[in-house]
């Protein structure tokens, strides 16, 4: 699996990015959501660059001009509901994608163990398509990998995979690498270094569902 950290080198992005980690800025919750927006789409653009092209026909009032185009089916999907704004970001590059919602979350054992419960899934037909997957925290991985093999199980394998997770522990880059298929790219702002007991990034930026949406009983 290739690694792509765009925030590696000076863009807007990393304003964006400083922004949702900011302890003050977080709680303005729209503007949490339009960062994630706003990266979503960079990273939608950012994509784009390596997808399938061809030329076509495309008639103009005065005459025919000849513009390469993409010729790949995408399939933009997300993990509930954290993702969901990075969900739309991405959407607003690819007009003609269809879409994917897997809800799996952390399902605590004993001590600091848990493993990932996916409870809904609902996904087209991705056999042959691009699949872009995309959650906002990327932890353990743990998520990532049970929300990829459910979305193949349901609608089949992608030929192309990206995915899409502004921030990344060490950690889980490294477990995607060993578990994710070798021509999967992972597109991403920040790599951080520590994880917690419990699994969280440091020095991350909280729960990004509740910073989007509010909290949660």
């Amino acid at each position: 699996m290739k690694v792509i950290n765009l925030g590696e080198d000076n863009s807007v992005l990393n304003t964006f990015v400083a922004e949702l980690r900011d302890i003050k800025v977080q709680k303005d919750r729209l503007r949490f959501r339009t960062n994630l927006k706003r990266i979503g789409s960079i990273f939608g653009y950012e994509i784009s660059k390596r997808l399938n092209y061809s030329v076509k026909d495309v008639v103009t009032p005065l005459g025919i001009a000849k513009v390469s185009t993409p010729d790949d089916k995408i399939v933009v999907a997300t993990i509930l509901r954290a993702g969901l704004p990075l969900h739309e970001g991405i959407l607003n590059f690819f007009d003609h994608a269809e879409s994917a919602f897997v809800a799996a979350y952390r399902k605590y054992d004993k001590g600091d163990d848990f493993h990932v419960n996916v409870e809904y899934c609902t996904c087209p037909v991705i056999s042959g398509k691009t699949l872009i997957l995309a959650d906002t925290m990327l932890a353990t991985g743990a998520s990532l990998a049970v929300t990829y093999e459910k979305l193949c199980e349901d609608g089949g394998r992608p030929e192309h995979t990206h995915f899409v997770c502004p921030i990344s522990s060490v950690y889980a880059v490294e477990y995607l690498q060993k578990e994710m298929p070798s021509d999967a790219v992972l597109w991403t702002a920040a790599i951080d270094e520590e994880l917690t007991s419990h699994s969280y990034i440091v020095p991350g930026l909280g729960d990004a569902g509740d910073l989007a949406f509010g909290g949660k009983l």
